[in-house]
Order: C-alpha cells, then sequence, then structure tokens
C-alpha cells in the first residue's frame, strides 16, 4: 500500500525535471534564431513612405537675396536641381533663371537643405521654385514663390502635344462627262484621323501632293478647321484637282508633320471626248471649207442658160445650131385638101397653116443635119425622081 504513492510521487519529479530541462535548452536557441521576413514590401523605410515635398523660408523675397529652400521624402543620395522660374514653369527651363540655378544632393534619409538666390525669371510671374532630379526617374516639385517687384501676367493657354495618326484612307468621287472632254479631274481624299497625345490639336494643317510616275509629288497645303481632342478621331475630306487632259496613274499622298500618313494610287482614265472632237474637226471644218469654196465659185462664175445652179434657178436654152442636136429628118407627107381648106376654098378661123416642109417649126429645111453614115458597104445613090412638071405647049 506504500508503494503506490511513492511511485506517483516520483513520475512527479521526473517530469518536472525534464520540463525544466527543455526550458534550460530551449532559451539560447530562440535568442539565437534569425527573424525571418516573409513579405518584404511590408517593411519600409520611413522616408519611402512619404512623397517628395519642399518648403521655402521664405515665400517672397526680392531679387538679389536668398532663400532657404528644404526637401524630404527624396531618394537618398539622388542629385537635384533647384531653379526660380516664371509662369509657373509652363514653358521648360526656358522660363527659369539658369544662371543663378543651384544643384544639391539629398542625404541617406532623401532630405536636403539648400540656399538659392531669389534671381528674377525671364518671365513674368506667377513663378516657383523648379525642383527636379538629373538623371534616373523624372520626379520635378514646384513650390510657389513670389518674386518682389517682378511683373506679373495671365498664364498662357496650353495646347499640349497631340499627335495625329491616320485610321483609315480612300479617294472618293468620279469622273463625269465634262471629264471625258477634258475637264480637270476631281476627286476627295477622305480619311479618318486619332489623336494619340496628350493634348488637343486645333486646325491642323497638312499637305496633299500628287505625282505622276517617276516625278516627285507636287506639295499643297491644305488648313482644315476644328479640333481633335486627345483620343478622339474625327473624319477629313481634302479636295484634291488634276490638270486638264491629265490620264493615266497617279498617286495620292498626305503628309502632316513632316511625315507622310496616306498614299493612294489613283487611275485616271483617258478623255476620248478630246480625241473624238478632233477627228470631228479633221472631217467638218475641211468639208465646210470646201462647201464655202463651192458657194463663192457658184456666185463667181459667169451664168450659162439652160444650167441648174446652187440657187435653183434655171435659165432658158439659148438657140444652138441643128448640127449638134443630131436629129433623124422629118418624114414627110402629103397635107389632106380637108385639113387645109374648107370647100369653098376658105380656111376655117382657128385654124393653123400646115407646114409644106414637115419640119420642125424651130428649124428651116435647109438647116437639118445629114443623118450619120452607116456602117459596113452603102448602096450607091439614087437619083430622086424629079418634081419639076413638064412644059405645057405654048408655054415660054
Amino acid at each position: 500500500m506504500h508503494r503506490e504513492p511513492l511511485r506517483a510521487t516520483a513520475a512527479a519529479v521526473l517530469a518536472a525535471a525534464l520540463l525544466v530541462l527543455s526550458a534550460l535548452t530551449a532559451q539560447p536557441s530562440d535568442a539565437a534564431a534569425p527573424v525571418v521576413v516573409r513579405n518584404p514590401a511590408a517593411v519600409r523605410t520611413p522616408a519611402a513612405d512619404q512623397k517628395p515635398a519642399v518648403a521655402l523660408a521664405p515665400q517672397q523675397a526680392k531679387p538679389g537675396t536668398e532663400i532657404t529652400v528644404t526637401g524630404r521624402g527624396w531618394k537618398p543620395t539622388t542629385l537635384l536641381t533647384l531653379l526660380v522660374c516664371g509662369q509657373n514653369a509652363i514653358g521648360g527651363t526656358n522660363s527659369c533663371s539658369n544662371e543663378s540655378g543651384r544643384a544639391v544632393t539629398t542625404d541617406a534619409k532623401g532630405g536636403f537643405t539648400q540656399k538659392l538666390p531669389a534671381a528674377a525669371p525671364p518671365k513674368p510671374c506667377p513663378c516657383v521654385v523648379h525642383v527636379a532630379t538629373v538623371m534616373g526617374d523624372s520626379v520635378t516639385v514646384d513650390a510657389p514663390f513670389v518674386v518682389t517687384g517682378h511683373p506679373v501676367a495671365e498664364l498662357p493657354q496650353t495646347s499640349g502635344a497631340g499627335r495625329l495618326a491616320v485610321l483609315t484612307a480612300r479617294l472618293q468621287g468620279g469622273g463625269g462627262l465634262l471629264t471625258w472632254f477634258g475637264s480637270p479631274p476631281q476627286r476627295q481624299l477622305v480619311f479618318t484621323v486619332g489623336n494619340l497625345g496628350s493634348g488637343p490639336v486645333k486646325n491642323p494643317v497638312f499637305q496633299v501632293g500628287v505625282s505622276h510616275g517617276v516625278f516627285a509629288p507636287q506639295w499643297e497645303e491644305q488648313q482644315w478647321s476644328g479640333s481633335v481632342a486627345p483620343g478622339m478621331k474625327q473624319q477629313i475630306k481634302l479636295p484634291v484637282e488634276l490638270t486638264s487632259g491629265a490620264h493615266g496613274d497617279y498617286r495620292v499622298q498626305l503628309r502632316y508633320g513632316g511625315k507622310v500618313l496616306v498614299t493612294e494610287p489613283w487611275d485616271v482614265g483617258r478623255p476620248w471626248g478630246v480625241t473624238l472632237f478632233w477627228i470631228l474637226l479633221c472631217v467638218v471644218v475641211p468639208a465646210a471649207v470646201f462647201r464655202i469654196g463651192m458657194a463663192v465659185v457658184d456666185k463667181a462664175r459667169p451664168r450659162l442658160p439652160g444650167t441648174i445652179y446652187a440657187s435653183g434657178r434655171r435659165r432658158k436654152a439659148p438657140w444652138r445650131p441643128a448640127a449638134l442636136l443630131h436629129l433623124p429628118p422629118p418624114r414627110r407627107s402629103a397635107p389632106s385638101p380637108s385639113a387645109t381648106s374648107s370647100p369653098n376654098g376658105v380656111r376655117p378661123p382657128g385654124s393653123r397653116a400646115p407646114d409644106d416642109t414637115g419640119t420642125l417649126p424651130w428649124f428651116s429645111q435647109g438647116t437639118l443635119p445629114a443623118p450619120p453614115p452607116a456602117a459596113g458597104p452603102q448602096p450607091p445613090p439614087t437619083s430622086a425622081p424629079s418634081t419639076e412638071r413638064p412644059s405645057s405647049k405654048g408655054s415660054t
């Protein structure tokens, strides 16, 4: 019965001894253990959490005096420049008094203190003290400063730095009837531009050039009235015109800021109406001259009777010799007594006396031409029967 309490007491003493021994061995190891940082970004220096800042003392001074510039929150061991600038340093260092500037290097904590002359800048106020890094990342801080006695003027309007880029481009339009006859071909260069810069582009001036074959383009400036805001796009139309009678392969180019943005081909057809006009001119003009000459000759030459002239009048044919007519000899027929006279020997009124010769009324018998000789052998001539009556007895 006395053995059980002794065993429990021995176990408790042994456990206590083990706890003391483990505590003594663990204390030196825990003290010498290194500190492991699982998130390095969580450990920052006090200067890294601060933004660069600049303080002036005093904030107003006359030209020729000095002011104290104090900075904090900058990167350690960084070279900085300090300048007094006008117009809030909008124009860059051109508006600053560069000859009176100072340079300073920040300390290990990112701070600095530097004396700066309060020189009058070349531009009017509002003025600032411009602090900027020289190398590495560009960081600038402008602290307001008043230069006593220096003129003050309104700030100029800043347009920003716009940059245009062409998105789409094409030639629009076509030729008409007048172009077919040699009128100057006309088109419209339609293109869409986008502003990729940080400022608006107002009233841009483009240059449009047209070239043919191996010849250099002839540039012409054209201004577009309007504004293109940053990040926006705009469709622009510019007219393009060639010379009269132009035909063949042409190229239209668009240039802005000294850089060619668009090159579009243009195939101009031949003005066949001009060729047709010259062909008609070569045919119609000689024909007209010929007609005019013939009319002049018709008016100037002597009028011959029986000839039809351009005026449409016809003169009466004149008398011509019968030998030129080649008429056959007329046939002779004995007149009937009833046709020549009445029973009582008196010719009825209105009747015409018969022609004893049987010839045409406008020729006499002696003027009739002889018939032409027939071809072949001719029969011997025969004597015509005598028409003379024998004389009666007692006639002398």
